[in-house]
């Protein structure tokens, strides 16, 4: 089955000379589709840039990075950008909603971007909103909702229209126990619809939900486990 998301020997260096920083060295990573990716590693490990790289957020110093078989380096700028509004769906921790726009209009916001009519782009919003269910809160503004509503507009816009591939930072960081759990079901189930999802996490519990672990130290990937096994991937590392 071909990768959604394939990094191929992928490193990024940030700085130069004495301030030179090598986030990631030589990575090469798959997601497939119906897959959920755990990306696990202490702080400064690399896994927000590899999130970053992933999404087309930003370019590797080496390697490629390939979505759905096209190579972002052919792509120009707008070319990139309308990959990430149409392929891509990005779930960042602090939510990243647009306070003047509702919950509604926050989610067809990439839609009309891409040059959806409005009535269309407010439709797939209000389907995406029934999928995470708040569309009864399609008109409300994001100081209206509770922190766990608002994260969960944030995947309405992420997985609104026909994203294949649903990148996570921390989707649960700021969320109580129980919402969390709900935000971790919700990602589940749209890999398991067939999307390839990457999430980044920092609890063994969170893993868990994945198909996948990959743990990074360094900017390297040190070890890879299936979902069932975080924690005694996370007792390896600590010994080390």
């Amino acid at each position: 089955m071909s990768a959604v998301l394939h990094l191929a020997a992928v490193s990024r260096v940030h700085g130069e000379g004495a301030t030179e920083v090598h986030a990631l060295r030589d990575v090469t990573f798959r997601a497939h589709p119906g897959e959920l990716v755990a990306v696990m590693g202490p702080s400064g490990s690399g896994k927000s840039t590899l999130l970053t790289l992933a999404g087309g957020l930003d370019a590797p110093t080496t390697g490629s990075v390939w979505i759905e078989g096209t190579d972002l380096a052919s792509l120009d700028q707008a070319g990139r950008a309308r990959m990430r509004r149409t392929s891509v769906g990005y779930v960042f921790q602090d939510f990243n909603l647009i306070p003047a726009l509702t919950a509604a209009e926050n989610v067809a916001l990439p839609r009309e971007l891409d040059g959806e009519k409005g009535k269309v782009a407010r439709r797939l919003a209000l389907t995406a909103l029934e999928e995470v269910g708040i569309a009864h809160l399609a008109d409300r503004f994001p100081d209206e909702m509770s922190g766990g509503q608002q994260q969960r507009v944030a995947i309405a816009r992420a997985i609104v229209g026909d994203r294949r591939l649903i990148l996570a930072d921390e989707p649960t960081g700021a969320l109580d126990t129980d919402t969390g759990e709900e935000i971790l079901q919700l990602l589940r189930a749209r890999c398991d619809a067939g999307a390839a999802g990457v999430m980044v996490t920092h609890e063994a519990r969170h893993a868990a939900w994945a198909d996948r672990v990959v743990f990074l130290r360094d900017g390297v990937v040190v070890d890879e486990t299936g979902a069932d096994e975080p924690e005694a991937l996370l007792a390896g590392e600590a010994g080390r």
